[in-house]
């Protein structure tokens, strides 16, 4: 889930921290990507006629197909990618995932009842919401990843982390998830829609997180209590808090201590805290992850040349793939690869701090896009209105 519309927040506030661009922007970037968020979206983007793509054998191979044809084309516009996995979740996300798994349950009851009386965009709806992530597929993919020779690194505990860690460290650009509590974790860079398919035409999103919290005019820790004042994968919401008067509270009180402290206090009881509201848990879960440090062996990552026979054993002689694709497919590995190793400059040279006059010009520029924001919707607003007020012809 992530962070429930942080990605508004810091666009209405913050616009400076986002940047979009094509893919091709990012040659000769390292980034650490989010694996099992990526999985999770080739299994459920990645169908024909509505259902998942099946093997010979009725084996579901949806995550091998994206994860194969998505990292070619990273590697082909430059980018080296390191995929990070999941490891198990902390004890405090217990909460949200029994709720994913009594939605994914309902759904399958749902899709069973669509396949008998619904329609068939009635049995995709559902087939789509009753998608799991298992072992077996994680495994699938870090096989797949060890043949096409392309490294992986298992996470102690949430992938978002590590990405953030390596990133943090100088081991990679980037950190790359959909997930936009990645930036809770640290990261400097999150970039998003980097493994979508080519046919959506996103444009990649590269949020910065010092400008983010430069615009939003908050440290790293008010950062956090306004994400979990937004609704994370860690706690309940608090109900009627949504994106604006979550960054007031914040903004007014500076911590959650004191806006839980308001709220109880609030003669109106406009607010009510949930019970046993762990927030302090939450923060200390973002704050101190449970990572691998980037020095660690399992993060001395390399990128390898793929093992075409391996490959063709695989996803071939197993999966049911087309030889002469996945050949191609491995042929291209082996040149963008090594034509990926030259390097930018920007990896020689280490950022310098911004000077107090040029945080204020920032500080000015960030203001202005805000207003501009603000009297284009309202110019859009009064349009629409005055639309309507016109007599419609008979």
């Amino acid at each position: 889930m992530g962070i429930k519309q942080l990605y508004q927040v810091i666009a209405e506030n913050a616009p400076d921290a986002i940047k979009t661009g094509d893919i091709k922007q990012h040659f000769g970037r390292k980034v650490a990507i989010d694996a099992s968020m990526s999985i999770y979206s080739f299994m459920i983007a990645v169908r024909s006629e509505g259902q998942q793509l099946m093997s010979d054998t009725g084996e579901t191979t949806s995550h091998l197909m994206g994860m194969f044809y998505r990292t070619l084309r990273m590697v082909d516009n430059g980018i080296k990618p390191v995929y990070v996995f999941d490891g198990a979740p902390p004890k405090l996300k217990s909460g949200e995932l029994a709720k994913r798994s009594a939605r994914k349950s309902e759904a399958t009851e749902a899709h069973e009842e669509a396949k008998e009386t619904g329609t068939a965009e009635d049995v995709e709806k559902f087939s789509r919401r009753t998608v799991r992530v298992t072992r077996e597929h994680n495994a699938e993919c870090k096989k797949l990843m060890k043949l096409m020779g392309v490294p992986y690194i298992d996470a102690p505990t949430e992938a978002e982390a590590q990405c953030a860690a390596l990133a943090r460290a100088g081991k990679v650009y980037a950190a790359a998830s959909e997930d936009m509590d990645t930036l809770c974790f640290e990261t400097p860079i999150l970039l998003r829609h980097l493994t979508f398919a080519e046919q959506r035409k996103e444009p990649i999103q590269e949020i910065h997180l010092n400008r983010a919290l430069e615009g939003l005019g908050m440290d790293r820790n008010q950062f956090i209590d306004l994400c979990i004042l937004l609704g994370c994968d860690y706690l309940e919401p608090i109900p009627k808090v949504g994106p604006n008067t979550a960054l007031k509270l914040i903004r007014e009180h500076g911590s959650l201590e004191k806006v839980v402290e308001y709220m109880e206090s609030d003669p109106k009881k406009k607010f009510t805290v949930p019970e046993d509201w762990r927030y302090q848990d939450a923060r200390e879960l973002f704050i101190k992850p449970d990572v691998r440090d980037a020095d660690h062996p399992d993060c001395d990552f390399k990128w390898e040349a793929p093992d075409v026979e391996g490959l063709i054993d695989f996803l071939v002689r197993d999966k049911g793939f087309n030889e002469d694709r996945v050949r191609n497919g491995a042929a291209r590995l082996q040149k963008n690869l090594k034509s990926a190793q030259q390097s930018r400059l920007e990896g020689f040279f280490k950022p310098v701090a911004r000077t107090d006059e040029e945080k204020a010009s920032l500080k000015r520029k960030n203001d202005e896009k805000i207003q501009e924001q603000k009297k284009r919707k309202k110019d859009e607003a009064k349009a629409k209105k005055e639309a309507k007020a016109k007599p419609r012809a008979s």
